[in-house]
Protein backbone atom coordinates (compact mmCIF):
# COMPACT_ATOMS: atom_id res chain seq x y z
CA UNK A 1 0.00 0.00 0.00
CA UNK A 2 1.62 3.42 -1.34
CA UNK A 3 1.12 6.39 1.44
CA UNK A 4 -1.60 7.69 -0.93
CA UNK A 5 -3.79 4.71 -0.64
CA UNK A 6 -2.94 4.80 3.07
CA UNK A 7 -4.57 8.41 3.34
CA UNK A 8 -7.57 6.94 0.78
CA UNK A 9 -8.34 4.41 3.56
CA UNK A 10 -8.14 6.99 6.33
CA UNK A 11 -10.61 8.86 4.69
CA UNK A 12 -13.05 5.66 4.15
CA UNK A 13 -12.98 4.95 7.94
CA UNK A 14 -14.01 8.40 8.63
CA UNK A 15 -10.90 10.83 8.97
CA UNK A 16 -10.93 14.13 7.95
CA UNK A 17 -8.11 14.94 5.76
CA UNK A 18 -5.75 16.37 8.55
CA UNK A 19 -6.01 14.09 10.92
CA UNK A 20 -5.13 11.36 8.28
CA UNK A 21 -2.21 13.44 7.39
CA UNK A 22 -0.81 13.51 11.29
CA UNK A 23 -1.76 9.53 11.85
CA UNK A 24 0.51 8.51 8.51
CA UNK A 25 3.37 11.01 9.47
CA UNK A 26 2.52 9.64 13.28
CA UNK A 27 3.46 6.48 12.62
CA UNK A 28 6.34 6.82 9.86
CA UNK A 29 8.14 8.71 12.86
CA UNK A 30 7.48 12.20 11.26
CA UNK A 31 7.53 15.95 12.76
CA UNK A 32 3.68 16.54 12.31
CA UNK A 33 4.84 19.80 10.00
CA UNK A 34 5.98 17.59 7.62
CA UNK A 35 2.71 17.20 5.74
CA UNK A 36 4.52 18.66 2.38
CA UNK A 37 6.49 15.65 2.66
CA UNK A 38 4.40 12.97 2.25
CA UNK A 39 2.57 15.20 -1.17
CA UNK A 40 5.99 14.67 -2.52
CA UNK A 41 6.70 10.66 -1.52
CA UNK A 42 2.59 9.38 -2.09
CA UNK A 43 3.97 6.78 -4.08
CA UNK A 44 6.10 4.95 -1.08
CA UNK A 45 4.54 2.13 0.32
CA UNK A 46 4.30 0.72 3.59
CA UNK A 47 6.23 -2.20 4.67
CA UNK A 48 4.33 -4.59 6.15
CA UNK A 49 5.27 -4.04 9.28
CA UNK A 50 4.08 -0.38 9.08
CA UNK A 51 0.86 -1.44 7.27
CA UNK A 52 -0.11 -3.98 9.85
CA UNK A 53 0.31 -0.73 12.41
CA UNK A 54 -1.46 1.37 9.89
CA UNK A 55 -4.49 -0.94 9.73
CA UNK A 56 -5.00 -1.60 13.49
CA UNK A 57 -4.68 2.80 13.94
CA UNK A 58 -7.54 3.02 11.41
CA UNK A 59 -9.71 0.26 13.21
CA UNK A 60 -9.05 2.05 16.66
CA UNK A 61 -10.01 5.57 14.77
CA UNK A 62 -12.94 4.18 13.45
CA UNK A 63 -14.16 2.77 16.77
CA UNK A 64 -14.08 6.09 18.29
CA UNK A 65 -10.98 6.25 19.85
CA UNK A 66 -9.77 9.59 19.93
CA UNK A 67 -6.73 11.07 18.11
CA UNK A 68 -4.42 12.16 20.64
CA UNK A 69 -4.06 8.80 22.31
CA UNK A 70 -3.36 7.20 18.85
CA UNK A 71 -0.77 9.31 18.31
CA UNK A 72 -0.07 10.06 22.21
CA UNK A 73 0.08 13.85 21.93
CA UNK A 74 -1.84 16.54 22.49
CA UNK A 75 -1.33 20.39 21.79
CA UNK A 76 -2.46 22.97 24.50
CA UNK A 77 -1.92 26.47 24.93
CA UNK A 78 0.92 26.12 22.75
CA UNK A 79 2.43 22.95 24.66
CA UNK A 80 2.82 19.57 23.36
CA UNK A 81 1.50 17.36 25.86
CA UNK A 82 1.68 13.54 26.39
CA UNK A 83 -1.69 12.18 26.47
CA UNK A 84 -3.19 8.68 26.45
CA UNK A 85 -6.24 6.71 28.49
CA UNK A 86 -5.62 7.52 31.91
CA UNK A 87 -6.47 11.40 31.24
CA UNK A 88 -9.02 13.26 29.66
CA UNK A 89 -7.83 14.72 26.28
CA UNK A 90 -7.25 18.49 26.72
CA UNK A 91 -10.10 20.49 24.94
CA UNK A 92 -9.44 23.90 23.07
CA UNK A 93 -12.22 25.00 25.57
CA UNK A 94 -10.56 24.76 27.84
CA UNK A 95 -7.90 27.48 27.12
CA UNK A 96 -10.65 29.88 28.09
CA UNK A 97 -10.18 29.01 31.80
CA UNK A 98 -6.69 29.68 30.89
CA UNK A 99 -6.99 33.02 29.67
CA UNK A 100 -9.06 34.18 32.37
CA UNK A 101 -6.67 32.99 35.01
CA UNK A 102 -4.24 34.74 33.37
CA UNK A 103 -6.03 38.00 32.86
CA UNK A 104 -6.52 38.36 36.88
CA UNK A 105 -2.97 37.05 37.39
CA UNK A 106 -1.60 39.88 35.08
CA UNK A 107 -3.93 42.15 36.27
CA UNK A 108 -2.16 45.62 37.68
CA UNK A 109 -4.40 46.03 40.34
CA UNK A 110 -3.15 42.48 42.22
CA UNK A 111 -2.58 43.94 45.82
CA UNK A 112 -2.36 40.67 48.20
CA UNK A 113 -1.36 41.44 51.73
CA UNK A 114 1.66 39.72 52.69
CA UNK A 115 0.44 39.16 55.90
CA UNK A 116 -1.87 36.49 53.99
CA UNK A 117 0.98 35.69 51.72
CA UNK A 118 3.82 35.52 52.96
CA UNK A 119 5.64 32.79 50.96
CA UNK A 120 7.30 34.68 47.69
CA UNK A 121 5.38 33.97 44.32
CA UNK A 122 1.65 33.85 43.76
CA UNK A 123 0.18 30.50 44.84
CA UNK A 124 -2.57 28.44 42.53
CA UNK A 125 -4.14 25.12 42.63
CA UNK A 126 -5.26 23.09 39.98
CA UNK A 127 -7.48 20.59 40.97
CA UNK A 128 -8.64 17.26 38.66
CA UNK A 129 -5.08 18.37 36.93
CA UNK A 130 -5.20 15.22 34.24
CA UNK A 131 -2.39 15.79 32.10
CA UNK A 132 -1.51 18.64 33.65
CA UNK A 133 -2.78 21.18 31.04
CA UNK A 134 -3.97 24.08 33.50
CA UNK A 135 -1.36 24.17 35.66
CA UNK A 136 1.24 23.83 32.86
CA UNK A 137 0.31 26.12 30.49
CA UNK A 138 0.06 28.61 33.55
CA UNK A 139 3.40 27.99 34.79
CA UNK A 140 4.86 28.41 31.57
CA UNK A 141 3.20 31.72 30.49
CA UNK A 142 3.97 32.99 34.42
CA UNK A 143 7.54 30.70 35.83
CA UNK A 144 7.02 32.60 38.96
CA UNK A 145 3.82 31.08 40.06
CA UNK A 146 3.57 28.67 43.11
CA UNK A 147 1.57 25.76 41.55
CA UNK A 148 -0.20 22.41 42.86
CA UNK A 149 -1.82 20.48 41.20
CA UNK A 150 -4.28 17.91 42.96
CA UNK A 151 -5.94 14.28 41.30
CA UNK A 152 -7.39 11.91 42.71
CA UNK A 153 -5.93 9.42 40.03
CA UNK A 154 -2.22 8.15 40.61
CA UNK A 155 -2.54 7.19 37.02
CA UNK A 156 -2.82 10.84 36.30
CA UNK A 157 -0.63 12.12 38.17
CA UNK A 158 2.13 10.04 36.66
CA UNK A 159 1.69 11.52 33.64
CA UNK A 160 1.61 14.79 34.48
CA UNK A 161 4.72 14.26 35.92
CA UNK A 162 5.95 13.07 33.03
CA UNK A 163 4.14 16.19 30.98
CA UNK A 164 5.75 18.92 33.08
CA UNK A 165 9.70 16.71 33.67
CA UNK A 166 9.46 17.04 29.42
CA UNK A 167 8.82 20.54 29.45
CA UNK A 168 10.77 21.64 32.18
CA UNK A 169 8.15 23.41 34.07
CA UNK A 170 8.50 22.91 38.11
CA UNK A 171 4.89 21.89 39.68
CA UNK A 172 4.26 20.12 43.17
CA UNK A 173 1.93 17.26 42.53
CA UNK A 174 -0.37 15.93 45.17
CA UNK A 175 -3.07 13.15 45.61
CA UNK A 176 -6.07 13.82 46.88
CA UNK A 177 -10.19 14.38 46.01
CA UNK A 178 -10.39 18.37 44.93
CA UNK A 179 -9.46 20.40 48.73
CA UNK A 180 -10.27 17.71 51.14
CA UNK A 181 -6.26 16.76 51.36
CA UNK A 182 -5.06 20.11 51.17
CA UNK A 183 -3.66 22.52 53.74
CA UNK A 184 -2.12 25.79 52.54
CA UNK A 185 -4.11 28.52 51.04
CA UNK A 186 -3.87 30.03 47.27
CA UNK A 187 -4.82 33.13 45.20
CA UNK A 188 -6.52 31.52 42.68
CA UNK A 189 -8.08 27.68 42.56
CA UNK A 190 -8.77 26.69 39.22
CA UNK A 191 -10.92 23.37 38.27
CA UNK A 192 -11.95 21.66 34.70
CA UNK A 193 -14.07 18.91 37.43
CA UNK A 194 -16.65 16.07 35.64
CA UNK A 195 -19.70 18.18 35.24
CA UNK A 196 -21.63 15.80 32.99
CA UNK A 197 -24.41 14.04 34.13
CA UNK A 198 -24.24 10.49 34.72
CA UNK A 199 -27.35 9.18 32.28
CA UNK A 200 -26.36 11.47 29.67
CA UNK A 201 -26.02 10.60 26.29
CA UNK A 202 -22.93 11.85 25.25
CA UNK A 203 -20.79 10.11 27.59
CA UNK A 204 -21.15 6.94 24.88
CA UNK A 205 -19.15 8.88 22.42
CA UNK A 206 -16.47 9.46 25.38
CA UNK A 207 -16.23 6.29 26.44
CA UNK A 208 -12.42 5.72 25.63
CA UNK A 209 -11.97 8.77 28.55
CA UNK A 210 -12.05 7.92 31.67
CA UNK A 211 -15.09 7.67 33.06
CA UNK A 212 -14.05 9.64 36.62
CA UNK A 213 -13.08 12.51 35.11
CA UNK A 214 -16.23 13.08 33.01
CA UNK A 215 -19.78 12.16 34.91
CA UNK A 216 -20.56 13.85 38.37
CA UNK A 217 -23.94 13.20 39.86
CA UNK A 218 -27.33 13.16 38.48
CA UNK A 219 -27.16 16.53 37.25
CA UNK A 220 -23.36 16.89 36.13
CA UNK A 221 -22.86 19.67 39.11
CA UNK A 222 -21.98 16.87 42.63
CA UNK A 223 -18.28 17.61 41.91
CA UNK A 224 -18.48 21.35 41.15
CA UNK A 225 -20.59 21.87 44.46
CA UNK A 226 -17.96 19.87 46.19
CA UNK A 227 -15.10 22.67 45.03
CA UNK A 228 -17.31 25.59 45.60
CA UNK A 229 -18.17 24.54 49.30
CA UNK A 230 -14.65 23.41 50.13
CA UNK A 231 -12.79 26.61 48.19
CA UNK A 232 -13.35 29.35 50.91
CA UNK A 233 -11.71 27.94 53.11
CA UNK A 234 -8.62 27.70 51.30
CA UNK A 235 -8.70 30.74 49.16
CA UNK A 236 -6.62 33.65 50.23
CA UNK A 237 -8.51 37.34 51.33
CA UNK A 238 -9.44 38.29 47.70
CA UNK A 239 -8.78 35.38 45.73
CA UNK A 240 -10.40 33.32 43.29
CA UNK A 241 -12.01 30.17 42.39
CA UNK A 242 -12.62 29.43 38.36
CA UNK A 243 -14.31 26.54 37.27
CA UNK A 244 -15.09 24.90 33.84
CA UNK A 245 -18.25 23.14 32.98
CA UNK A 246 -20.99 22.69 31.21
CA UNK A 247 -22.54 24.16 28.02
CA UNK A 248 -25.64 24.67 29.94
CA UNK A 249 -24.80 24.84 33.03
CA UNK A 250 -23.32 28.67 33.50
CA UNK A 251 -26.92 29.49 35.71
CA UNK A 252 -26.62 27.43 37.64
CA UNK A 253 -22.42 27.74 38.80
CA UNK A 254 -23.04 31.17 39.34
CA UNK A 255 -25.94 30.54 41.53
CA UNK A 256 -24.12 28.18 43.70
CA UNK A 257 -21.17 30.75 43.79
CA UNK A 258 -23.35 33.36 44.84
CA UNK A 259 -25.12 31.09 47.28
CA UNK A 260 -21.75 30.63 49.40
CA UNK A 261 -20.98 34.05 49.48
CA UNK A 262 -18.67 34.67 46.26
CA UNK A 263 -18.47 37.96 45.06
CA UNK A 264 -18.08 39.56 41.22
CA UNK A 265 -19.19 36.31 40.55
CA UNK A 266 -19.95 36.08 36.17
CA UNK A 267 -19.14 33.68 33.37
CA UNK A 268 -16.79 33.69 30.60
CA UNK A 269 -17.27 32.33 26.82
CA UNK A 270 -15.59 30.36 25.02
CA UNK A 271 -14.44 30.77 21.44
CA UNK A 272 -18.07 29.70 19.73
CA UNK A 273 -20.16 32.05 22.33
CA UNK A 274 -21.13 29.71 24.92
CA UNK A 275 -20.43 30.61 28.58
CA UNK A 276 -18.06 27.69 29.09
CA UNK A 277 -16.34 28.89 32.97
CA UNK A 278 -17.78 30.73 36.12
CA UNK A 279 -15.77 31.78 38.98
CA UNK A 280 -16.22 34.55 42.14
CA UNK A 281 -14.03 36.55 44.27
CA UNK A 282 -13.78 35.45 48.00
CA UNK A 283 -13.74 38.63 49.94
CA UNK A 284 -12.51 41.35 48.06
CA UNK A 285 -8.98 43.18 49.07
CA UNK A 286 -9.32 46.42 50.92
Amino acid sequence: MSLAQALSAALACGLERLDGQLLLLHLLGRAPTDRAWLLTHDNEALNPSLLAQWNSLLQRRAAGEPMAYLTGHQEFYGLGLMVDPRVLVPRPDTETLVDWALDLLNAPTLDLDPTDNPSPGISVIDLGTGSGAIALALKHRRPDLRITAVDASQQALGLASLNAKRLGLEIHFQSGFWLTDVSDHYFLIVSNPPYIAEQDPHLQALRHEPALALSSGVDGLKDIRTIIEQAPARLLPGGWLLLEHGFDQAQNVRALLAQTGFTQVQSHKDLAGIERCSGGQWREVK
